[in-house]
């Protein structure tokens, strides 16, 4: 009887450090795609749009951000997106490696603009997208930021010959790790 408890006693050990050895090691992802099930975030679901960090989004390295924009939330032709990003995010963005792309095929743009100060990134297509077509806004040569945390992206447009008031589309929660 007292050797059936000091071997369970082992075997509780072993499967506990093993357990905490086990835990211990970084799981290496490839990529992180698609927001997952996100709670308490303040953004509502229906405005969470789906992205791609093609590297991982790890801290202090290079990514390649896909921030996706549905067919169903261009609800209207767009002839300006407008990415903007938080105070506390300090990555670096490469506005020569800028694309749009419209059913993923790249649309030529007209220009793009980085105003740092203000924390935003605007995209003026040569042509506006139309309305109802599933878009993707690709980042290239990204330098994350050398601190991890959880950064909210907002997509606005401004519709072609409309009042120049931009238009909330959605919102990415990155995770850079």
């Amino acid at each position: 009887m007292v050797a059936t408890k000091v071997s369970m006693r082992r075997v509780i050990s072993a499967l506990a450090v093993s357990g905490c050895l086990i835990g211990a090691f970084p799981v290496i992802s490839t990529a992180q795609s698609l927001p997952g099930f996100t709670i308490f975030s303040g953004v509502r679901r229906e405005n969470q749009l789906p992205f791609r960090l093609d590297f991982g989004g790890q801290a202090n390295g290079w990514d390649r951000y896909r921030l996706r924009i549905p067919g169903n939330r261009l609800n209207l032709a767009a002839a300006q997106f407008t990415v903007s990003y938080p105070e506390n995010y300090r990555g670096k963005f490469d506005p020569d490696n800028i694309e749009v792309r419209v059913r993923g095929k790249s649309v030529p743009l007209q220009e793009v603009r980085w105003d740092q100060e203000n924390r935003v990134v605007e995209i003026f297509p040569a042509e506006p997208v139309p309305a109802n077509m599933r878009t993707e806004i690709v980042f290239s040569n990204v330098r994350n930021p050398t601190f991890g945390g959880m950064y909210y992206f907002n997509c606005q447009i401004q519709t072609p010959g409309d009042v120049p008031l931009l238009r909330y589309v959605g919102t990415w929660i990155l995770s850079i790790s």
